[in-house]
């Protein structure tokens, strides 16, 4: 289920059953016979408030008699909000500043209620950056686009995308009911070191700097929220209880891959 043709067409020459549907309207919304199925949501949620009602209008649509076998929702590291570089484990506190970290923490809230009360496995995924082939940053390098100081740009995690690819399918396989994992290639660097590595492995100038203060007042409350929060992500569960082996542990790996021709 995706929201625009263009993708449906390119998973249907993939050999899928694809189907266009808004999850803004419940009534556009197709039934869906999820019995014995694991359902994998992977939608983020919309801009504006605290709620993600697109989880909501969609949970709402499911069907109690014939629910799925498992459900693994993909959420965001950004439900732990500020840690000032510390190391974040699924234990940790969920309180996000952003707005968008309260609406991830709501779609957990909701798919957690509706497996509880309809007896269905959920699992969710705390993922951070995801990056890859396609996921580059190179509209805001192009741009040139400021980036803070490295000395003021905190840690920050990410995941290249066919690793994340491996965990889902893990999750799916060994994830229990109520399990929780972080979602992280465990090696942490700055946003401003991952943006400079992007623009090396693209050939491209680096981004002028600002100060922290300076970035409050021109970056867009999203791409500040990013770059101002800082956490450690602690991915050792995902490591030892799905026993992934990532293909690239490391950015710089990873970033080769996704910019090597295909």
């Amino acid at each position: 289920m995706v929201r625009s043709s263009e993708r449906a067409s390119r998973l249907s020459k993939d050999g899928f059953c694809a189907v266009t549907c808004s999850l803004e309207d419940p009534a556009a919304i197709l039934s869906l016979d999820l019995a014995d199925s694991i359902l994998y949501y992977l939608i983020p949620p919309p801009g504006g408030g605290v709620a993600d009602t697109r989880a909501r209008t969609f949970i709402s649509s499911l069907s109690n008699s014939q629910k799925p076998s498992k459900i693994v929702y993909m959420s965001a590291t950004s439900v732990y909000g500020e840690a000032s570089g510390g190391v974040v484990s699924e234990e940790s506190p969920t309180e996000p500043a952003s707005a968008m970290g309260k609406r991830r923490l709501d779609a957990e809230t909701a798919f957690l209620q509706y497996g509880r009360a309809n007896h269905a496995p959920v699992v969710i995924l705390r993922v951070s950056g995801i990056y890859g082939p396609g996921r580059l940053p190179l509209m805001q390098i192009s741009q040139g686009q400021p980036l803070l100081h490295e000395d003021e740009s905190g840690p920050s995690n990410r995941i290249h995308a066919d690793d994340l690819a491996t965990v889902c399918l893990a999750a799916a396989e060994s994830g229990e009911d109520g399990d929780i994992f972080n979602v992280s290639d465990g090696h942490p660097s700055s946003m401003t070191s991952y943006f400079d590595a992007c623009a090396d492995a693209l050939k491209l100038s680096r981004q002028p700097r600002i100060t922290l203060d300076e970035a409050r007042r021109v970056m867009s409350p999203l791409m500040f929220s990013y770059v101002s929060e800082s956490r450690i992500v602690d991915n050792s569960r995902m490591l030892q209880r799905l026993k992934v082996r990532l293909r690239y542990p490391t950015m710089l790996e990873g970033l080769a891959a996704s910019c090597a021709p295909a």
